[in-house]
């Protein structure tokens, strides 16, 4: 993947990386390994909505989350369940086709912006969960991804970012 560095659009940061036997808050690892049905460790209370290979991994941006908790929301990095918390990335570049590069390996692609349920309510000023939801907030939802190719992941690893219209770059 190193040869794939200089075509990224975006270059950030592993911030955390969250996971838990299912539920949320998701809890902070140091690393983990990505398979094509996600982190190992990671599980899911409703597997109908969560998890699976088109859903296999949750990423969100630590820069929502501090604008979520300026607005005065208790929400903190793995709270509202991502897997992989990033720094450094826009989260308007995370978008159906993108790809995710995380690390010397793991290559991820968005398949789709991740529907809040009550679950993760007790993070939201009046229980509003809905402040992530895509359809009423576009542009503040965490996203999905599928693996590409799998790896291990570290906390701090360099994160790069293609845009779906430039995918052929990165194969």
């Amino acid at each position: 993947m190193d040869s794939m560095r200089v075509d990224a659009i975006a270059h950030g940061r592993v911030h955390q990386i969250n996971v838990s036997r299912g539920g949320t808050p998701k809890l902070p690892v140091r690393s983990a390994v990505v398979t094509a049905e996600g982190l190992t460790g990671d599980g899911h209370n409703d597997e109908r909505n969560h998890g699976g290979p088109l859903k296999a991994v949750c990423l969100y941006t630590l820069e929502q989350i501090e604008r979520l908790a300026e607005e005065g929301h208790p929400v903190y990095p793995g709270a509202i369940g991502e897997n992989v918390t990033l720094r450094g990335i826009p989260l308007e570049l995370l978008t159906r086709g993108a790809r995710v590069g995380i690390g010397a390996e793991t290559l991820l692609e968005i398949t789709k912006y991740v529907s809040p349920c009550e679950t993760i309510a007790g993070f939201f000023n009046g229980g509003d969960f809905t402040r992530v939801a895509h359809k009423l907030h576009p542009g503040e939802s965490r996203v999905y991804a599928c693996v590409i190719q799998g790896g291990q992941i570290h906390e701090g690893d360099e994160v790069r970012v293609w845009a779906a219209d430039e995918r052929e770059a990165v194969r």
